[in-house]
């Protein structure tokens, strides 16, 4: 038998687990709850519903590992390669004396990092002067043309063109389409502001894109557009997103648009108030007409009664007084005398028979009633030729809508996550969820085979 030497007298010696158990304890008291900022790698998702992955940046990496009761709360879905935010606890993992770290709560850290460029961008533009209120253009009244900056197969190009069709269809439209999400979306906005406001076919410009996330809307964040729009002599409405979104387009724009419907709303005026006003104006000048010839038949009542006080008659009578008080000095000249008084009297009659007051009003009344007539027919002409206009321009917009396409049996496919359009069976997958849209209406579908190329012969 071997003989072991007997142990130092107050010696500690720990089994490997209790020497874990230490450890898993001092780390725990000494790292309080903080927060890590990694990209998620070997991420691994057993039927346990835990979730165990790895952090890492460019330098060093540690195990991490999130509960059940932890990730369920979760509002979004780690993957690998995604940039997170995690905060959690420093801990050991007993059986294999392994540092890690338990994550309690996980978020996107590329939203993060998105809100702290647009403050950063915001804050450079505002210094700079690209929000002044004071350098912000006056829109028109009344738009002769409007020009759309906007995806050409999104929901806000509808919403647009519905608003203007019920309110202001007589005015015409001119679209720029562009992509408004992706990696070439600020170029083509930035292209696209510039070409309508240096082509200057429209006095006012809408910009506007439906709702999303920061990054879907990121495109309107962008410097290069932001100076598009603040250098631009049009003057431009922002309708990006919800109400509750804001880009920096929005602060640059001259107008700012809870969304792209109420952008379309603001700028254009309503054709039945218009023709409410058309009306009211109408009265108001038929009233004015009336007044008009109320005054006019005072006056003449007036100087009616005026000349009245002062009859040729009256003078005549005054003068033959005076004649036969100077009759017998004047004898001689009393003939002389009573011719020209004669004389005087039928001139005095006949100036009075050329000013009749009842010729006057004859004339008067005959200019009004022209007046009226042409009033009337240029009111009718008017609105003649704004209807033809009107129709004009409705038959042309129905000629290019996409929505006769689909009245003639063809469909549009898209992927019902991606929103994107399918335009070739190749792009088809085995269990992908397709969204068919036919003419009165969409069916949500999912491929059960694999898809195969027809031939391509037309029966």
């Amino acid at each position: 038998m071997l003989n072991h030497p007997p142990s130092p007298p107050n010696r500690t010696i720990l089994s490997v687990a209790e020497l874990n158990a230490e450890v898993n304890q001092l780390l725990m008291r000494g790292f309080p709850l903080l927060w890590v900022e990694a990209e998620i790698s070997n991420l691994a998702r057993p039927a346990s519903g835990h979730l165990y992955f790895t952090l890492k940046d460019k330098k060093s990496q540690i195990r991490s590992a999130m509960f059940r009761n932890r990730n369920m709360k979760l509002n979004i879905k780690p993957e690998n390669g995604m940039k997170v935010l995690v905060r959690g606890r420093v801990g050991l993992y007993e059986p294999r004396g392994e540092y890690q770290f338990i994550a309690e709560h996980m978020e996107d850290a590329g939203i993060g990092q998105l809100q702290r460029e647009f403050e950063a961008l915001k804050k450079k533009l505002s210094e700079a002067g690209l929000f002044d209120d004071n350098k912000k253009k006056a829109l028109p009244e009344y738009p002769k043309r409007i020009a759309i900056i906007t995806s050409p197969t999104g929901a806000a190009i509808r919403d647009i063109l519905n608003v203007l069709k019920r309110r202001s269809p007589q005015t015409p439209v001119l679209i720029y389409p562009v992509n408004v999400q992706g990696d070439n979306a600020k170029g083509q906005v930035e292209a696209a502001i510039r070409r309508a406001d240096e082509e200057d076919s429209c006095d006012v410009i809408i910009v506007a894109r439906g709702g999303g996330s920061i990054e879907d809307l990121w495109c309107f964040n962008e410097e290069n557009v932001a100076k598009a729009i603040y250098h631009a002599k049009t003057p431009i409405v922002c309708g990006v997103g919800h109400e509750i979104d804001f880009t920096i387009a929005d602060f640059v724009a001259d107008l700012r648009a809870p969304t792209p419907s109420a952008a379309a709303e603001l700028i254009t005026a309503d054709v039945q108030q218009l023709l409410t006003d058309v009306t009211q104006n109408k009265v108001w000048l038929q009233q004015q007409i009336i007044n008009n010839i109320q005054e006019k038949q005072q006056k003449l009542d007036w100087l009616t009664a005026r000349l009245d006080l002062q009859k040729p008659s009256t003078k005549v009578q005054q003068q033959s007084q005076r004649l036969d008080e100077v009759t017998t000095r004047l004898h001689l000249q009393q003939q002389t005398l009573f011719k020209n008084k004669t004389l005087q009297l039928e001139t005095f009659q006949a100036r009075l028979q050329a000013n009749q007051p009842l010729k006057k009003l004859t004339e008067y009344k005959q200019s009004l009633d022209f007046l009226t007539t042409r009033l009337s027919r240029s009111i009718n002409n008017r609105l003649n030729k704004d209807q033809a206009r009107f129709s004009l321009q409705m038959a042309k917009l129905n000629s290019i809508s996409p929505l006769k396409t689909l009245e003639r049996g063809y469909s549009i496919t898209k992927d019902s996550q991606t929103n994107q359009l399918i335009s070739s069976v190749s792009e088809i997958k085995n269990a992908q969820n397709l969204t068919i849209r036919f003419k009165d209406g969409e069916i949500n579908t999912r491929v059960i085979a694999e898809a195969t190329t027809p031939n391509s012969d037309v029966s």
